[in-house]
């Protein structure tokens, strides 16, 4: 009978639409603020606005995670969406290099704390045999913000200017918090507890659950490239005559957008790793096509396998995440593998910046480097699922 249950109920379709507000909100910047920084003179410091946003992320995931289980998933989720609406409105405040950076540095709570607790609530509405279903359908509304906020920025910028596009960026965020206003908590009486300082004393059993150590590593892996094509995409566009600098992460997610439509039962029904070994492979292959000759062809088909892997990737990764996690600490579980995505993200993009340094000749490097962590991920999968055959798991 809960099987034939719908998943797709008025809580799932609030949080989707508040997910895709958020991401919206915190994406639709990406693309104007390498120009941004530059304008301020701090050039050489690109890779830093995505570094610093994933390093500020990944420091609070262990904080989402423990007040996630202890004092809810809409709290938690309401102060990340709090956090965005804030900062989009303070950048075209701020005009030094230094300002600009510590807000990057601040505004990655956000997304240290909304994801954390937003999957957390997913697997306590979503039984354990359609959660890669789930997974997938609440990624599409957020890879349709993540697609549409590139796009939507740099027209806005280009058309009224960054301030407005700052301020519409805070607006979205708004909207995302009024809808959480209406969801109800999911986290059970019983393992409730009043907000409270102490809270944010965090142990190291609280920053890591050992149960996901594998998702921990392929996560890692993986979302190393995410960096790099965050902080190079905008400038490659341009050297190639793009117009709009978003145009490259509207192309990966309609792509994942519609391995989401299609595809989102599959780890449900063929298993996680499987799955994932098909992802990293094309992963690898979205970041070799970017070794040829730059132009709007390979990047169009990077964009598209890059988009193909990532649409499997996310949900599947997930989805193993409370496959493998201790029940009672959801929360630590998905901070866990956001800790490792942001990592990963965080790496990716200050590499890329201090290998780039705006010369053109070196952009190969930083995406060699990605598709061989994306081939590490492949044999690292190859050998859990070896090793779980072998012990009938």
């Amino acid at each position: 009978m809960e099987e034939q249950k719908s998943i797709y109920t008025l809580q799932f379709w609030l949080l989707s639409l508040s997910n895709f507000l958020f991401s919206a909100s915190f994406s639709m910047i990406i693309p104007e603020l390498p120009d941004y920084l530059a304008s301020m003179g701090g050039k050489e410091y690109i890779g830093y606005t995505i570094a610093l946003f994933t390093l500020t992320a990944g420091l609070s995931r262990p904080f989402s995670g423990k007040l996630t289980d202890h004092i809810g998933r809409v709290p938690v989720m309401a102060f990340g969406s709090i956090v965005c609406f804030i900062c989009g409105g303070l950048y075209p405040l701020i005009h030094t290099v230094q300002g600009f950076l510590f807000l990057r540095f601040l505004h990655g709570m956000s997304t240290g704390t909304k994801p954390t607790a937003t999957a957390a609530y997913v697997a306590d509405i979503i039984p354990e045999n359609r959660r890669g279903e789930a997974q997938g359908g609440l990624g599409i509304f957020t890879a349709t913000g993540m697609s549409m906020g590139p796009a939507i920025g740099s027209y806005l910028a280009s058309t009224y200017g960054l301030r407005e596009m700052f301020w519409i960026s805070s607006l979205f965020a708004l909207f995302s918090i009024l809808i959480l206003m209406r969801m109800k908590e999911t986290l059970p009486p019983a393992m409730k507890s009043k907000f409270s300082w102490k809270l944010f004393k965090i142990s190291w059993s609280d920053v890591f659950e050992p149960h996901i150590l594998p998702v921990f590593w392929v996560m890692l892996f993986v979302s190393f490239s995410s960096g790099v094509v965050i902080t190079l995409l905008p400038d490659i566009s341009k050297n190639i005559g793009w117009h709009n600098k978003g145009l490259y992460f509207t192309i990966y997610t309609i792509s994942s957008i519609v391995v989401r439509i299609f595809f989102s039962k599959t780890s449900d029904r063929y298993g996680r790793i499987p799955v994932l070994l098909v992802s990293s492979a094309v992963l690898a292959a979205s970041m070799g096509v970017m070794l040829i000759h730059l132009n709007s062809y390979t990047v169009i088909l990077s964009a598209i396998l890059f988009g193909f892997a990532w649409g499997f990737n996310t949900p599947t990764l997930a989805a193993w995440t409370t496959d493998l996690a201790n029940k009672n600490h959801m929360g630590r579980a998905m901070a866990t593998m956001y800790i490792a995505l942001e990592v990963g993200i965080g790496l990716g993009a200050f590499f890329a910046g201090i290998i780039y340094k705006g010369l053109q000749e070196r952009i190969p490097i930083p995406f060699a480097i990605s598709g061989v962590l994306a081939i590490i991920s492949f044999f690292l999968l190859l050998n859990y699922h070896k090793n779980w055959q072998k012990n009938g798991i």
